[in-house]
């Protein structure tokens, strides 16, 4: 393993180390005799912790591919291609980051400012907590260390896994110190209290949910109890929703979207943020990736928007050929400020915008972080990009007592009701979810069936509803496949619009055609984009049904049951501990021990 190094990188330590005179040790090494001792020094080592955070690359957030998100190229994990990973690099089992956090710990005790050491520990257990996350949703069980390993330590080198039990433990532990340590004053581009508050909620929600819907399968084959996670995550919910002094966005004409395409999150919300300002000298790809890069939102996504007087779309006998903007009609206000629907104007426009077919191929435009037209080029959008947000925390706090089937309507209307709220929808209702579930949220073809059936499911799957509405694009969703046991769903096809067959249409609501459909030759007209079926624009029946994205052949997209949940465990590290390092369910590495 990577975590034997006790040096951190010069880069690293030249931006730390300051002074340059003879006697002092060489920026190439870090001595803890001469380092540590002051605030200035455990925030300079403190501050390499933030590479921590998900990264903002071009398309991480709005393109994290699913059941609900296409892009041109599904990833591995939906294409069922993943291999066995040969290099610890290949996956992620690297651990030099625990090394340096750990590395902070055996050593921050020199700093006598103890209100900068209790800061600065708690940031560094909060990364460890997260770190031991990112672990557990990928590997499962790991190995945990508490301080750094030097090369010769060949017992902790080759370590076996500690259980999940183990590992969750620790990282709800790390939790609870970086809680207690660090400030509780909000700040939502630095960690602070809450931020280890929402963690913890995130985590135990994760795990808990996890253990329940894989009772009995082989990655939970010792039927590992969830009851306790589910209380830990509601408690956690609970905690900061009285306490943290949070609220939602209200703000504005359509608070929703206007919070997305800020380039300042709002710290009465956003509890973590990454920055993509000018004044921070970062930006992303949203605006371009919505026109350009072949993103699109998918047919199952858009049915889950319920209508504006709380009914379910999906109730409408036909529901399935409405065209374009009828399904845009009278829906949840959060549809039209995600989704690209007649009469969108971009940010600071006041040209009418239509779905950019020939990107999208048929799907739907995602609108969510898109700013202003001038940012519109490769890599220079600028709004700040939630990490956890206070409707996370309403959101796990009424999923975990609805799986736990303690769920109240005093308790909704606590949660779930303040976000609909914001968007002028009707209250959510416990006894009516319960009565009527919701056939679609449970159909093999449309649906999550693997939710638990009970006298509380109806309320389970609204509850499910609003998360997938309300956290759409917000790079978290693959971890809810995972933990609710649905990886079967990226198995569907991945549907868009629904066109009754060749003709031109209306994608602006205006009265104009802007696209026309057809077979054939190319007819003839102005002020149209044309689209040849079954060349252009793929439909599910020929010559008309829903559009469809990567039906191309080596595009099928398969999910191993008894596999897929996790990844698997370099071949490389399990050969050099001599197998103590045992492979995760369903990954073959030829390996015979």
């Amino acid at each position: 393993m990577k975590i034997y190094n006790y040096l951190i990188s010069a880069s690293i330590v030249a931006l730390m180390v300051s002074c340059t005179s003879m006697d002092q040790y060489p920026e190439d090494s870090l001595s803890p005799e001469t380092y540590f001792g002051s605030e200035t020094e455990l925030r300079q080592y403190t501050n390499s912790f933030y590479t921590l955070m998900p990264g903002i690359g071009t398309y991480l957030w709005y393109s994290q591919n699913s059941e609900l998100v296409a892009t041109n190229l599904p990833s591995t994990e939906l294409l069922g291609t993943r291999a066995i990973p040969s290099k610890a690099s290949e996956v992620g089992w690297e651990w030099e980051d625990l090394r340096d956090i750990n590395y902070f710990l055996q050593y921050s005790h020199r700093c006598t400012d103890h209100e900068a050491r209790n800061h600065h520990e708690g940031v560094a257990y909060f990364f460890r907590a997260l770190f031991y996350y990112k672990m557990l949703v990928k590997f499962g069980e790991v190995p945990l260390y508490d301080e750094p390993i030097g090369s010769s330590d060949q017992a902790m080198l080759s370590k076996p896994r500690d259980s999940r039990d183990a590992v969750i433990n620790h990282i709800l532990q790390d939790c609870d110190k970086a809680y207690e340590l660090l400030p509780k004053a909000h700040n939502a581009v630095e960690i602070c209290a809450w931020t280890a508050l929402a963690l913890k909620s995130r985590a135990a929600l994760f795990e808990g949910t996890f253990r329940k819907y894989h009772d009995g399968d082989p990655f939970n084959p010792n039927h590992l109890p969830w009851e306790e996670l589910l209380k830990t995550c509601a408690d956690a919910s609970k905690l900061l929703m009285e306490s943290g002094g949070y609220s939602l966005h209200t703000s504005g004409k359509e608070p929703y979207r206007e919070m997305f395409y800020s380039q300042t999150p709002d710290p009465n919300e956003y509890i973590w943020a990454r920055i993509s300002s000018e004044s921070a000298g970062k930006s992303h790809n949203a605006n371009d990736a919505s026109l350009t890069r072949g993103i699109s939102l998918t047919k199952r996504f858009v049915c889950l928007y319920l209508k504006t007087d709380g009914s379910r779309f999906t109730d409408d006998p036909n529901w399935m050929t409405l065209g374009y903007q009828d399904e845009c009609k009278n829906r949840d206000p959060r549809m039209s400020q995600t989704v690209l629907c007649p009469g969108y104007k971009q940010k600071g426009s006041a040209a009418l915008s239509f779905t950019n077919f020939t990107s999208t191929k048929g799907g739907y435009q995602f609108i969510k972080y898109v700013a202003e037209a001038a940012q519109n080029s490769y890599d220079h959008c600028r709004s700040a990009l939630p990490i956890f947000r206070l409707a996370e925390v309403y959101l796990n706090y009424a999923e975990a007592l609805a799986e736990l089937g303690t769920l109240t309507q005093t308790d909704l209307d606590n949660s779930i009701n303040k976000l609909r709220k914001r968007v002028k929808m009707p209250d959510l209702k416990l006894a009516e979810a319960n009565q009527n579930p919701d056939p679609f949220l449970m159909s093999e073809e449309w649906g999550y069936p693997n939710v638990t059936k009970s006298s509380n499911t109806g309320v389970i799957l609204e509850v499910r509803r609003e998360r997938l509405i309300e956290l759409a694009l917000e790079n978290n969703h693959y971890e809810d496949i995972l933990r609710w046991k649905e990886g079967k769903v990226y198995e569907k096809p991945f549907y868009g619009m629904y066109f009754p067959g060749p003709g031109k249409y209306d994608m602006t609501g205006d009265g104009r055609d802007n696209i026309c459909l057809y077979e054939g030759k190319k007819p003839s007209g102005s002020g149209l984009k044309f689209f040849q079926i079954g060349k252009d624009i793929i439909l599910s029946e020929g010559n008309h049904g829903f559009t469809i994205r990567n039906s191309e052949p080596g595009l099928e997209r398969v999910w191993t049951e008894t596999r897929d949940y996790l990844y698997g465990i370099p071949t490389t590290e399990r050969i050099l501990t001599g197998g103590a390092l045992t492979q995760n369910p369903g990954w073959d590495d030829k390996l015979t021990f």
